[in-house]
């Protein structure tokens, strides 16, 4: 029996959707924009507050003004969906940087074969990681309307939700395809 020098598909597809995952879930969770309040009462018209799930930003649109560090006056924070994904979304982290260092212990960079168990582990892990990001994202969605916000003003979804979601998905679609590496051990069982 020879060993084929080829890395299976299912590894290649889960170490290009898993870092890209990766970095978009960090982004969404970093950046100050998971909801966009805007026609704020008694504020200027283009004034927008961004609220993330660490930071409130005011930026004044027509300046490009942008100060962040506001005070939650409103009580946004203390909210039990944003308490979650302050949570969740740097766990998920952890567990992303984990699955992906065994993941690439699996696959193979250094050796003749890839070891398809530990390939397979990794998968489950990385795919632990989505859903633990894809929990807080939606449930954030679902709650985006009810969480504090000035009387009379306009809510709408900002990039870094989009963001943790498509991330979220990444890795659940990378992990899967890792997880696929465990037919290989069934084949030769």
């Amino acid at each position: 029996y020879l060993p084929s020098m080829r890395t299976p598909t299912e590894m290649i597809v889960g170490l290009v959707l898993c870092p890209c995952g990766l970095l978009l879930t960090l982004t969404g969770t970093l950046a100050p924009s998971w909801r966009q309040v805007s026609l704020i009462p008694e504020q200027p018209m283009d004034v927008v507050w961004e609220q993330g799930i660490w930071d409130i930003c005011r930026e004044q649109q027509s300046t490009h003004d942008r100060l962040c560090g506001q005070a939650d006056e409103l009580g946004y924070f203390d909210q039990v969906p944003v308490r979650v994904a302050q949570g969740l979304m740097p766990s998920s982290l952890v567990v992303a940087l984990a699955g992906f260092v065994v993941a690439s212990l699996g696959v193979r960079c250094w050796q003749p074969e890839p070891r398809h168990r530990v390939a397979g582990v990794a998968g489950l892990v990385l795919l632990l990681s989505g859903l633990m990001s894809l929990v807080p994202s939606s449930w954030y969605t679902q709650e985006l309307w009810a969480l504090p916000a000035p009387p009379s003003s306009t809510l709408s979804v900002g990039y870094s939700l989009v963001l943790s979601y498509l991330g979220s998905c990444m890795e659940i679609l990378g992990g899967l395809a890792l997880a696929l590496s465990f037919h290989h051990c069934f084949k030769k069982c």
